[in-house]
């Protein structure tokens, strides 16, 4: 293990907020990691490799530079948030493996939403780990099948992912236990129906700050889907926008979002940070960027008639 995964690992070790144990690494990574840390670019592929760091306290990067996987620790087991594509998913194993964790260790799985360049790897993640995903009852129905329906605004524009086997319903305002880690599920539809975003706590020796993973919240959609007819999609209008109050209400001390881009994050996370890590506004700035567009959004569909 190169100095620079090594020094992350002893991190782990000191900042954790309860006695949380780092277990022993297991030679089985199937992408060879980089000896040097990677710099990633907002622009960059969702399958181009990126190196696994810690953002804060037990709470890790384990994504791709162009798309983000969340891994939050603890001594009972791991969750899992998000696996990026089908091709990406080893690259996922492989960095949760160069951190110094065990893939078996990893005891649950949850997404973000239900398009396959953030779930296409779940099935293989939960083929390596045996976890199982737990999902809002849109994204239930779409893991299961592997296949969207014509509810979801991008539908003609989306592509099939592997179908899991096990998948558990779980309700709009679930709080997700496992061992000593607690984390809140947020129902806030729109750029997806099952789109879904987490919070909780992580610790270090001095703080422990609020962490939001907020899913994506742009309007966007295929040639057809319009956001603004409430005749065929009754009420998913008025829930994007009871979405974007909530999530503009939350504690926010670290913002992550599945599209690093999105949110500034390589800018924040790199080693020669140009942002500031910590921001209490930063759900606020993201909901109100959102709102804006998604006016924008319902303008040039009233525009075009």
């Amino acid at each position: 293990m190169n100095h620079y995964l090594t020094a992350l690992v002893f991190t782990a070790a000191l900042s954790a907020c309860s006695a949380q144990s780092l277990t022993d690494p297991v030679a089985t990574a199937t992408v060879p990691q980089p000896s040097e840390p990677i710099l990633c670019t907002d622009n960059a592929g969702w399958n181009s490799p990126a190196t696994p760091r810690q953002i804060f306290g037990n709470s890790w990067y384990v994504g791709t530079c162009g798309i983000s996987a969340i891994l939050i620790t603890s001594s009972q087991g791991h969750i899992l948030i998000d696996s990026g594509t089908e091709k990406a998913a080893p690259q996922v194993a492989a960095n949760i493996e160069a951190l110094g964790f065990k893939l078996q260790d990893v005891k649950l799985l949850l997404l973000s939403h239900e398009h396959n360049d953030h779930a296409g790897g779940l099935a293989y993640l939960q083929q390596m780990t045996a976890a199982p995903l737990y999902a809002r009852a849109p994204a239930d129905a779409v893991m299961r099948s592997g296949k969207n329906s014509r509810s979801d605004p991008q539908f003609l524009e989306l592509s099939a992912m592997p179908a899991m086997a096990k998948v558990t319903t779980i309700p709009d305002d679930q709080s997700v236990t496992l061992g000593s880690l607690q984390i809140q599920a947020l129902a806030t539809p729109g750029h997806t129906p099952g789109s879904t975003s987490w919070t909780w706590t992580s610790c270090d020796e001095k703080q422990c700050l609020n962490m939001a993973y907020i899913d994506s919240l742009t309007a966007i959609s295929d040639h057809e889907y319009r956001y603004s007819d409430d005749n065929i999609h009754p009420g998913y209008l008025a829930s994007f926008r009871r979405a974007l109050k909530q999530i503009s209400q939350l504690p926010c001390d670290i913002l992550l979002t599945p599209h690093p881009g999105a949110s500034a994050m390589w800018q924040r996370l790199g080693a020669e940070p140009t942002q500031a890590l910590i921001n209490p506004n930063g759900c606020r700035d993201y909901a109100e960027n959102a709102s804006l567009k998604l006016d924008k959004r319902l303008a040039e569909e009233n525009s075009a008639g």
